[in-house]
């Protein structure tokens, strides 16, 4: 389906470039042409019309009505032939009848791009593609967000892949018609399709009378105008000819004697749907709708260009398997199930620090797994991605048919690694099927299933020293993705907290550095960022950055954030050592899975140590004054009660509605966050069921029994922090 979407976009790009602009050019005309229309009474009949403007053009040869309402009339005046628009109230002339020269122009390029059949041919493949994008494109959203119900979840991922899909998914219906009647115009036109033309024999028998004016002409009268497409004058002398009345419903002819209706031919049901189908793709007689689908026609050069983008990404991403060792000659074998690509970078880091060990390591994608190639293999280690809710990414197809169909598993043992995003509900999900499938299978395991949340470089390290104690070598990962770039953050002040019990903890604020005219423009640097978003810090002597979860805004003025000294941490302890003056290198990642939604419902902010950093920034932010009940989880209330007065001011102000503290040291029974949570399940539960949104921050350990905590609660209610999460009312942001 992947490639069935990319080929026809890339090799069709500049085609659907133009198709798309002219179609959305030429969009306008009809309603440009509904506007300037003089409107013609709903009570007016065809004889009325054509006794007006007979009497200012005496050789009235035949009028015709767009179906944008617009009546154009030719006429002979001696020799010299006329034509104008007319003023349907007074028959008179209002502008020249010819065609707009920008628009015959526009028309031209879009239907045959200037190169007659051939030209045709081309739109016509044009089309075609734009079908075949549409079509594949809307089953590669519906895979992406989860299925069809969830068309408009929110996205995460590279912005130029988000802005696809989020285009994409507004602009596809409207694509789909604009293609499907496209085709079926170009079918008509190779007459791949015929419909034939309405017709009617003229009658044999006319009374060869002359003379009778229009108004007097019985099936003129009884015509309204607003169903009118043509009406022919008979050539003048002659008694046998006929006045020709086509509309909307068929065609009939007129005796000009008697001004009775001789014969009448209804539209056949193929005239009526091909007559549909050119004002659907044109927007003759539906401006507005000809409107809406020339604004999705713009979309088309947004998705060229952010589909390029995004594909010249994935290329970018693909792996450099230099150095790598033939399958059958590898001790370790490294499979990769890769989505986006940034899975591969981790792998490349892995296989490096491998072969620096003296390993000899095979790289390849989980699609090409073939235990029978990997005759001297010590060891599989298994690098999965995640694609929508729990699918296999793109490098991983059929990899769990192949485990399933063995008759036996391998004899080296397997470890499983996991990516992922934890503020999804099937976080991790195609990686833990592959686990389960290998437990199935007795596939001895080398160590037990992990994780790796939001391409954390801190837990890919940690996995891989577990990996090198398991393999009896010292193994640092040091992993570093391609960073922004830095800016110097000044340190303004500090607040120190938990020295007494052992948690040395401290709120840093640093100043807001100066945003250029580009980057406000672009939104780079610190242009725009919300509490939650994360500060990457890079620290000295070291090219890995940590990030930290933002507990202020862009509106607040400041960049602040709580950091815990980690036994042995290098940036934690560069950090906590900082004095006011003293400064670091900074950037800024966006986290738009963890940010307030906008509403008036009411916030569950739950957190422990440090994870109240963020919540604290939303409490900040509560203008509007949104219920909010915070559970805070800490030690000694005398020791590590970060933003204690702030909390207590917020309170007072409205912003903050509930605090509830969970205490595990002192003199009171120790208490956890999930302890609390169950105490006050009841409240819990009916601010859920009314609509609250949970937001959790800190440790895993905490986020989990958080999850357990309201599993329970919510059970009775006959919901899950799973079906929470499906619906964005359920997010997460661990360490």
């Amino acid at each position: 389906m992947r490639i069935l979407h990319r080929w026809p976009g890339l090799v069709l790009a500049a085609l659907l470039f133009v198709t798309a602009l002219s179609g959305a050019a030429l969009s306008v005309f009809p309603a440009l042409e509904a506007v300037q229309t003089p409107p013609a009474a709903a009570t007016l009949t065809v004889a009325d019309l054509a006794t007006r403007v007979q009497r200012t053009h005496p050789g009235l040869e035949q009028i015709k009505r767009a179906p944008s309402g617009q009546i154009s009339a030719w006429w002979f005046d001696g020799n010299q032939p006329g034509s104008a628009v007319i003023d349907p109230t007074t028959g008179r002339d209002v502008a020249p009848a010819d065609p707009d020269p920008a628009r015959r122009w526009l028309t031209t390029l879009h239907r045959s791009l200037f190169l007659g059949d051939g030209g045709r041919l081309t739109a016509s493949a044009g089309a075609l593609a734009m079908l075949v994008l549409a079509i594949s494109g809307a089953l590669l959203v519906a895979r992406r967000t989860g299925g069809w119900k969830r068309w408009f979840a929110r996205l995460r991922g590279p912005l130029a892949g988000r802005l696809h899909t989020e285009i994409s998914r507004i602009a596809v219906l409207g694509l789909m018609l604009s293609a499907v009647t496209a085709l079926w115009m170009s079918a008509e036109t190779f007459e791949i399709v015929t419909i034939d033309a309405a017709r009617l024999d003229a009658p044999s028998r006319v009374s060869g009378q002359i003379g009778l004016a229009p108004a007097a002409m019985q099936a003129l009268r009884a015509t309204p105008v607003t169903e009118l497409r043509e009406l022919s004058f008979p050539a003048a002398g002659d008694p046998q000819d006929l006045f020709t009345l086509r509309t909307v419903r068929g065609m009939g002819y007129v005796d000009q004697g008697t001004g009775t209706l001789l014969a009448w031919q209804d539209l056949s049901r193929a005239q009526q749907l091909s007559d549909t189908i050119k004002m659907l793709h044109t927007g003759q007689g539906a401006a507005v709708l000809g409107l809406i689908l020339g604004l999705m026609a713009l979309s088309v050069p947004v998705l060229a260009v952010t589909g390029i983008l995004t594909w010249l990404s994935e290329r970018r991403k693909r792996p450099n398997l230099a150095g790598n060792a033939p399958a059958g000659q590898a001790q370790t074998v490294l499979l990769v199930g890769s989505e986006g690509g940034s899975t591969w970078g981790f792998a490349a880091t892995l296989a490096s620090a491998l072969r620096d060990a003296g390993q000899s390591v095979h790289v390849a994608p989980m699609a090409g797994f073939a235990p029978a190639r990997y005759r001297q293999a010590q060891r599989f280690l298994i690098l999965a991605a995640t694609y929508g809710e729990g699918d296999a990414p793109a490098s991983a197809k059929g990899f769990l048919e192949r485990i399933q169909a063995l008759r036996e598993a391998p004899a080296a043992p397997m470890a499983v690694l996991g990516f992922g995003d934890r503020s999804f509900p099937a976080f991790c999900g195609f990686a833990a099927a592959v686990e389960a499938a290998a437990r199935a299978k007795a596939w001895a395991p080398l160590l037990p299933f992990d994780t790796i949340d939001r391409q954390s470089s801190q837990d890919f390290s940690r996995w891989g020293r577990t990996l090198g104690q398991s393999l009896g070598i010292a193994l640092e990962l040091a992993h570093q993705p391609a960073l922004p770039a830095t800016q110097t953050l000044t340190l303004l002040a500090r607040r120190d907290y938990g020295a007494a019990v052992q948690v040395p903890m401290a709120i840093l604020r640093f100043a807001l550095p100066k945003v250029s005219l580009r980057q406000r423009l672009t939104g780079q640097g610190f242009a725009r960022f919300e509490a939650g978003d994360l500060l990457g810090i890079l620290p000295e002597g070291s090219a890995v950055p940590r990030l930290y979860s933002l507990a202020s805004g862009a509106k607040d003025g400041f960049i602040e954030i709580v950091v815990r000294q980690h036994v042995g941490g290098l940036t934690s302890g560069q950090l906590t050592r900082l004095e006011p003056g003293q400064t670091v290198r900074g950037f800024l990642r966006p986290n738009p899975g963890f940010h307030v939604n906008r509403g008036p419902g009411a916030l569950i902010l739950i957190g422990a140590g440090t994870g109240l950093g963020p919540l604290a920034g939303f409490i900040r932010r509560n203008e509007p004054h949104r219920p909010i009940h915070l559970f805070f989880g800490l030690r000694n209330p005398a020791s590590d009660f970060l933003y204690r007065e702030e909390l207590s001011t917020w309170q007072a102000e409205d912003k903050l509605a509930h605090l509830s503290l969970a205490v595990s040291r002192g003199d009171l029974t120790p208490q956890y966050v999930q302890d609390v949570l169950r105490q006050e399940g009841p409240r819990v539960a009916e601010a859920i069921r009314l609509g609250a949104k949970v937001m959790v921050c800190g440790g895993r350990d905490m986020a989990r029994g958080v999850a357990d905590a309201l599993t329970d609660i919510l059970k009775p209610a006959g919901l899950t922090p799973a079906m929470l999460k499906a619906g964005d009312r359920y997010v997460e942001d661990t360490y």
